[in-house]
């Protein structure tokens, strides 16, 4: 169809059906005014321009006429196109969109959170929080904690009773006959010794001996199934720096790890000395530790990386009693008495229930404040310093002397010569650097033996 539509007079056989306008149908349109018979006799004239006008005003506005109904006309000269472009639709703009995007998010988790902390609180179930899961539990065995897996059915909590009340100590297994080794000081004066084991067993257990001079003693237990022995290692194979592990029983508190390092090999070590004669003094060439060590320790073992026993915690240096900050356990250092000393006392003490010390037969002068230990001008009692035809006395050895070295190396006081005498065994030769009047003299002497307190 051509833009412009037909404007040809409308074909005589359509004609509006008979009746009034009232009952004519909606699509037919209106008789237009003026077409008087014509429009009775239901003939169909184009409509002039004036039916074709559309009405400007309402009946009654400024005297103009009442406006005509413009109506469609198919064959019009201009047939009046209305087109319907529906309601003016401007939309969201995108702020809007995501302003309502955010008020919905805010108000979902508003209610949402709401609604599970009512839930929380109204549920009855346990709360769980995440947890690793249950891991292997094996250890390497030169960890600390293989280490002490490996010692501790090995070591004992040892509760003493005696005269002057009761103490706790710590010791442990050497053999499967029940001997278990602890310090001397842990079972002086006992009158009861009970022995705990790891597994909370306790047994009551009888004093096989003890040396007073070394700090040492050994006990027994009998009836007990299942000993667990500690393997021993040999002390003069550490070395300074060496990792090490302590067990005991600090202020009662059993099966106790700590660990440390060795801070030093040779130390001078002297304890005791309560009975004020020197009969109770224990001389040590002790392993210094910085393994935490505290009352209650004493007697356990010291241990190297592969759980072998090296040392006996014996000692430990606190700060001076004068001190107002002094601290009344570990500070740091702790001393253990090397386990090849250990091992012969406490051979000693099962053969024979005593131990003896090696000697080289001289009485020394312990108020003597010089560099070095000088032999006395007489012995107790009146008796010479050097004993006749004793290892000192065969060796050279004369009333007076001053002794600077033993084996090469440098002894400060009395103290130190007879722990560096008494480091070694019986019948052990040594090399003296001796000091005589104002001239170096090097003596051989063979230490002899005498028996322990």
């Amino acid at each position: 169809m051509a833009d412009r539509q037909q404007t040809d007079p409308a074909p005589q056989w359509w004609s509006r059906p008979e009746g009034t306008a009232d009952g004519r149908p909606d699509a037919v349109p209106a008789p237009r005014p003026g077409a008087g018979d014509e429009a009775a006799q239901g003939a169909w004239q184009e409509p002039g321009p004036e039916a074709r006008v559309p009405a400007a005003r309402e009946a009654g506005q400024d005297g103009a006429p009442p406006a005509r109904e413009v109506r469609y006309d198919p064959w019009g000269e201009q047939p009046l196109q209305v087109v319907d472009r529906g309601r003016d639709r401007r939309g969201f703009r995108l702020w809007q969109v995501a302003a309502l995007s955010a008020g919905t998010a805010l108000l979902a988790g508003g209610i949402g959170g709401y609604v599970g902390v009512l839930a929380e609180r109204q549920s009855s179930t346990r709360l769980e929080l995440p947890q690793a899961a249950v891991a292997d539990k094996g250890r390497a065995p030169e960890s600390v904690a293989g280490i002490a897996a490996t010692a501790l059915p090995g070591v004992v909590t040892l509760h003493v009773r005696g005269e002057k009340g009761s103490g706790t100590g710590t010791g442990f297994v050497l053999d499967e006959q029940g001997h278990i080794l602890t310090n001397n000081h842990v079972v002086a004066d006992s009158k009861e010794i009970a022995v705990t084991f790891s597994t909370g067993e306790s047994v009551t257990a009888e004093l096989v001996g003890r040396d007073s001079g070394y700090d040492l003693a050994v006990v027994k237990v009998s009836g007990v199934r299942g000993l667990r022995p500690l393997s021993l290692g040999n002390s003069e194979n550490v070395k300074v720096g060496d990792p090490v592990v302590a067990i005991g029983a600090p202020f009662d508190l059993s099966n106790t790890v700590t660990a440390g390092i060795i801070s030093a090999t040779g130390r001078p070590v002297t304890a005791g000395g309560d009975k004020g004669d020197g009969s109770d003094i224990s001389y040590v060439d002790a392993l210094q530790t910085d393994a935490p060590i505290n009352p209650g320790n004493s007697g356990g073992p010291l241990l190297d990386a592969r759980a072998h026993v090296v040392g006996i915690n014996s000692a430990i240096r606190g700060a001076d009693k004068d001190d107002p900050s002094r601290q009344g356990g570990s500070i740091g250092l702790g001393f253990a008495i090397p386990i090849n000393q250990g091992k012969r006392v406490a051979e000693e003490l099962i053969r024979t229930g005593r131990a003896t010390h090696p000697v080289i037969g001289v009485t020394l002068d312990m108020d003597y404040t010089g560099d070095g230990a000088r032999v006395g001008d007489k012995g107790e009692d009146g008796k010479p310093s050097v004993v006749a035809d004793g290892p000192g006395a065969r060796a050279g050895i004369k009333a007076g002397d001053v002794i600077t070295k033993v084996d090469g190396q440098r002894v400060r006081g009395g103290d130190e010569l007879i722990i560096k005498i008494r480091a070694h065994r019986p019948g052990d030769p040594l090399t003296l650097t001796v000091l005589r009047e104002g001239r170096e003299r090097t003596l051989q002497v063979v230490l002899g033996s005498a028996n322990g307190s």
